[in-house]
C-alpha cells in the first residue's frame, strides 16, 4: 500500500463526549486511558464504548455523579448538558433521569 491509498483509507480515531447522548446508564463499563499531551505531559482519560462509539467521560462529570448517587443509590440512568465552548469555559451539569 502507497501512502496516497493509506490517506484515502484513513479514518481518524474519534472520542465523543458523555454529552452528546440523552441516556446513560450508571453501570456501564468506564475504561481508563494514559495519553501524553504536545508538551509530553501525561494525562488520564475515563471513557466507555457504547454501539461502536468511545465517549469520554470527563472528571467533573464523575464527580458530580458521586454526589448523586450518595443521595439517590438506586439510580439506573443519567444526561449530561454542556455548555461552553473552549476547553477553559466548558461547563457540565449531571441531570439524574429516574
Amino acid at each position: 500500500m502507497n501512502i496516497k491509498q493509506a490517506a484515502e483509507q484513513f479514518e481518524p480515531n474519534t472520542m465523543k463526549n458523555v454529552s452528546e447522548l440523552a441516556l446513560v446508564p450508571v453501570d456501564i463499563e468506564l475504561k481508563e486511558e494514559t495519553r501524553e499531551n504536545t508538551k509530553g505531559e501525561s494525562y488520564i482519560i475515563k471513557f466507555f464504548e457504547l454501539d461502536g462509539e468511545t465517549y469520554r467521560v470527563p472528571f467533573t462529570v464523575l464527580k458530580d455523579l458521586k454526589t448523586i448517587l450518595e443521595k439517590k443509590p438506586t439510580l439506573k440512568h443519567f444526561c449530561v448538558a454542556r455548555s461552553g465552548s473552549t476547553k477553559e469555559d466548558t461547563k457540565y451539569t449531571v441531570i439524574p433521569l429516574d
